[in-house]
């Protein structure tokens, strides 16, 4: 019997979205981005992550409101991409949405509502090289068109060695890559990633008093990958095989011999024999 993880993975089942929906971490998050603010507390923070807008989606976000500031994170772990913005953005119109009706706020009012501030950040585990400190929806998607009338920007934040919640979180990032090279997407790769972590003083006592969910969560995690290329391959396995069978009709239908269609499509004598009976059923 293989170890190897097979299962479905959801937006709620993230370490990322585990780790700073705890209050305690969440403050040492927004202590990391604003270190100029002394005074705010955990009682000062409010979870406003929208879970079911990515409930099927292999990557995960946080948002928080602090005063009338509105944080949005994505977490990227080692894959690069500038629909990042995009992410952001479809975040932050169903964040806001969300806050205006849980504030009662009529936006048909002749009145301007209050709206909070909103700050996006992208939480990068992968190497920098010549990647930018910022993002921009304008110079990403629109750079030569001066009329466009949107933008947003996205600050991305990589490995600074400081040590903090967010580098520790990245080196967690690394750590778990790394085992996962050596031991494949399974339970051992975990369990080493765990234990080089609490050696290295990463994330210690979250890992020490969530060992047992953190297990669940990236045994569920580990397989988004694999179904998403599964999922694909048989697409175009699917895809093939049915050009092939059409491909096969079109030469049966010309009076083609078999042994020529054979060479030329792949298909057996007796799958070419089946589609001569029923063409258009099997090529469904």
């Amino acid at each position: 019997m293989t170890d190897e993880v097979k299962v479905k993975h959801t937006a709620k089942d993230s370490v990322f979205t585990d780790l700073f929906s705890i209050p305690e971490y969440l403050l040492e998050l927004y202590q990391v981005l604003h270190p100029e603010d002394k005074t705010t507390t955990v009682k000062d923070l409010k979870s406003v992550t929208c879970r079911c807008i990515l409930a099927e989606h292999p990557y995960n976000d946080l948002g928080f409101n602090v005063g009338d500031r509105l944080i949005i994170l994505v977490e990227a772990q080692s894959s690069w991409s500038p629909n990042i913005v995009l992410r952001l953005l479809c975040y932050w119109g169903q964040t806001l949405n969300n806050y205006f009706t849980e504030h009662n706020v009529f936006l048909y009012s002749t009145t301007k509502v209050s709206c909070p501030k909103p700050e996006f950040y992208v939480i990068y585990s992968g190497k920098r090289g010549d990647k930018p400190d910022t993002l921009s929806f304008k110079e990403l998607y629109f750079p030569d068109d001066a009329q466009c009338d949107i933008d947003t920007k996205v600050h991305v934040i990589y490995d600074r060695m400081s040590g903090d919640i967010i580098d520790q979180y990245i080196t967690f990032c690394k750590v778990l890559t790394e085992q996962v090279k050596k031991y494949g997407r399974t339970r051992k790769a975990i369990e080493e990633a765990l234990r080089v972590c609490r050696d290295k003083q990463v994330l210690t006592q979250y890992l020490k008093e969530r060992e047992i969910e953190i297990m669940n969560i990236m045994t569920t995690l580990f397989d988004q990958d694999y179904v998403t290329a599964r999922y694909g391959d048989e697409r175009e396995r699917i895809g093939m095989n049915k050009e092939k069978k059409e491909t096969a009709v079109n030469m049966l239908t010309l009076g083609m011999s078999m042994d020529v269609i054979e060479k030329v499509t792949g298909l057996t004598e007796d799958e070419i024999k089946a589609l001569n009976k029923d063409p258009q059923n099997e090529c469904v």
